[in-house]
This record gives C-alpha cells, sequence and structure tokens, in this order.
C-alpha cells in the first residue's frame, strides 16, 4: 500500500478542526522564506488535497442537515 492511501485512511478519521489546524500549519510552512521550491510544491499538493478533505466532510455534514418548511416538516437540505 502506498504512503498516499495510509495518510488518507489517517485522515479519514479526523474532524473539521484538525484538518484546518492541519492546513494552517501547512500554510505557515509555506509562508516561510527558506522554504525550497520542491519542498514548496509538495506542501501545496498537501494543502490542496486537506482542503479536498474538508470540503467532503462539510459536504456530509449539509447532506445531513435538515431544514423545517412552513409546515413543521422536515426536509433534507
Amino acid at each position: 500500500r502506498s504512503s498516499m492511501a495510509n495518510q488518507a485512511e489517517l485522515q479519514e478519521g479526523q474532524n473539521l478542526e484538525e484538518l484546518f489546524g492541519q492546513l494552517e500549519d501547512t500554510i505557515q510552512k509555506m509562508e516561510k522564506e527558506e522554504i525550497s521550491l520542491e519542498d514548496s510544491f509538495q506542501l501545496y499538493h498537501k494543502g490542496m488535497d486537506l482542503l479536498k478533505q474538508c470540503n467532503d466532510k462539510i459536504d456530509k455534514v449539509k447532506k445531513k442537515m435538515l431544514i423545517l418548511d412552513e409546515e413543521g416538516e422536515t426536509h433534507e437540505f
């Protein structure tokens, strides 16, 4: 198994706060002046993966949310 698959499995169990924290750490590392171009590209791809995971989790939450109509009945969002 590739390390990318293992990393995806580890991150699947993380909540949004943890993912946002990792994303913030990644951005801070990218903003350092002494970072190499190669490291910058790797961090960029990691950041994009984290953003995708955040979006996926947000989409799942949205689908679970319910809204009330005027008659008080619930419908999926």
